[in-house]
């Protein structure tokens, strides 16, 4: 009976030696360190599975922040792990390095994960990124700022323009323009290329003298007179006005067909609003022949009404006009 007790005592001492190994491996432990705003686990931290009481782990900046201050040493006290000492703040990509007539647009910031605008000079244009980002390792996104250009020049018509290089006009370069002799020039003698890559003004053309029909004109003051001209090309046929200065010394004379135009003026082309007064007038004409129709119409209907209502509209039979000589 003894023995049965003792062996029956050795088994409640066993049961409650491994209760108490048990209750008190899991007080002992702690749970994983989380990490913070910028903050990890080391590696050898990751590694690990269990932190048991009295463990030491150490914490880094994660990737695009660097360590402002701290050790970055926690420790497993009852449970509960002790406030990290670690700060991190995030990297500065600094200003980017700017490529020829480029600039950026920085006010989002500088630090890391930031976005800023890349802009190119007047006569420029992006060519790549129009952004650029701050990584960890520093600014990301390539571009740069090529000069704008134009087309080249098309060849006018018994004419010639100055360029002569093999590659395109650029942003800012002028090409002048000259005509052949017996030839003037209609429009400007030099045209720019601007930051669109289109031409401004438009290139001119070459108009043959010797086709141009120019009516006389009598002037009666030393101000400057208007002739119309109708001047033939195989472009096409306009009808152009030209502003010419009248010589005070010179008399009430006819102008010469080979009169030139004054440099770079303005020629207007009075075709178009010829055919407009000319249309403006057959609209007029129509509108009031119609007018006067309706009102001629509705006049007779109501002539013919009164009529109607005193005349029968019948003539007299000859045998009774004997009555009215009685």
């Amino acid at each position: 009976m003894d023995v049965l007790l003792d062996t029956l005592r050795q088994r409640e001492l066993k049961s409650l030696l491994l209760l108490y190994l048990f209750v008190g491996n899991v007080a002992a432990y702690c749970p994983k360190p989380e990490s913070g705003d910028g903050i990890i686990l080391s590696y050898e931290a990751l590694l690990k599975n269990d932190f048991p009481e009295g463990s030491e782990v150490t914490l880094e900046c994660g990737n695009g922040y660097e360590k402002q201050s701290g050790s970055g040493i926690i420790n497993c006290i009852d449970k509960k792990w002790t406030d990290p000492d670690l700060v991190c703040k995030k990297k500065d990509c600094g200003p980017p390095k700017a490529q020829p007539h480029m600039y950026f647009d920085t006010s989002g910031g500088t630090l890391f994960g930031s976005l800023i605008k890349v802009m190119c000079e007047e006569g420029y244009q992006i060519s790549g990124m129009n952004y650029k980002k701050c990584y960890s390792p520093g600014w990301f996104g390539k571009s740069t700022c090529d000069i704008v250009t134009c087309k080249k020049p098309i060849e006018v018509e018994n004419g010639k323009n100055s360029w002569n290089a093999d590659g395109k006009p650029e942003y800012g370069q002028m090409i002048n323009f000259t005509c052949s002799e017996g030839y003037v020039m209609l429009g400007s003698r030099s045209i720019l290329c601007t930051k669109t890559g289109e031409y401004d003004p438009l290139p001119p053309q070459c108009i043959d003298t010797s086709t141009a029909k120019v009516f006389t004109a009598t002037p009666t003051s030393h101000r400057a007179i208007t002739v119309t001209a109708r001047v033939s090309t195989n472009i096409s046929t306009k009808e152009q006005d030209y502003r010419l200065s009248e010589n005070k010394t010179a008399p009430t004379s006819v102008l010469s067909s080979t009169a030139t135009p004054l440099k770079d003026q303005n020629i207007e082309n009075i075709n178009i609003n010829k055919n407009k007064g000319n249309a403006a007038v057959i609209i007029s004409v129509i509108v009031v022949t119609l007018v006067v129709c309706i009102v001629a119409f509705i006049l007779n209907k109501f002539l013919m009404r009164r009529k109607g209502s005193y005349d029968t509209g019948e003539d007299l039979k000859p045998e009774l006009l004997q009555f009215q000589t009685l």
